[in-house]
């Protein structure tokens, strides 16, 4: 099985503190990294590095088994990356940003209004963004995943503001997508509810 995404003895120092060092692992498609640790340990940092917004302190991310840097354009092609930031246009309607999104990665949308409905939006298609719950924020920002061809997923805390109903169809697509040859990083720190048959587990430990 060939290996998508790699990180090979990656070193983070962030403000004089040494986050983690000497990291390595590999993910090969249907695999899925779960990254736990107290705040403070690295996890978002280590998605930033991941998603190629940040450089290393040492070692080097692999993207098919070449250096993510040397392939920015071709990993950024391939890459999905939800931070804490919801990545929504406050003042765009939910029905617009989806417009945007779709336009940006040339893949049409069905039925917009019946996708926001199944993530709990009904009725709000038309009020722009700012105006929404930081949860209903968030469901707009996470419907990118519905509509996306992108095989790399890196996801900071996707389950925030979030309620059990929505977590578990939420996960549900993870399993679709990784079923599709698909991987996914992702931070939480709620207990993954599905059975997911490649997961890996990585835990973070906070450095004074």
């Amino acid at each position: 099985m060939s290996i998508i995404l790699a990180a090979e003895a990656l070193s983070c120092v962030r403000q004089d503190r040494v986050l983690f060092e000497n990291l390595n692992f590999q993910l090969s498609a249907g695999q899925v990294l779960y990254i736990q640790g107290k705040n403070g340990a690295g996890k978002s940092s280590l998605l930033r590095l991941l998603a190629g917004l940040t450089l290393p302190e040492d070692g080097q991310i692999l993207f098919h088994g070449k250096p993510l840097f040397a392939q920015p354009e071709l990993y950024a092609e391939q890459l999905l990356f939800i931070g804490h930031q919801s990545g929504i246009h406050p003042q765009l309607t939910a029905l617009q940003n989806l417009a945007f999104w779709s336009a940006l990665t040339d893949q049409q949308l069905a039925d917009p209004y019946q996708l926001l409905g199944s993530l709990g939006l009904a009725g709000l298609e038309d009020i722009p963004c700012f105006m929404l719950s930081a949860g209903q924020q968030r469901r707009v920002s996470l419907a990118r995943l519905w509509f996306t061809n992108k095989p790399v997923w890196i996801l900071d805390e996707p389950f925030t503001s979030l309620d059990q109903q929505l977590i578990a169809r939420l996960e549900q697509h993870f399993l679709q997508h990784l079923a599709a040859g698909g991987v996914i990083v992702l931070t939480s720190h709620q207990s993954l509810s599905a059975a997911y048959p490649e997961l890996k587990s990585l835990e973070l430990e906070y450095r004074w």
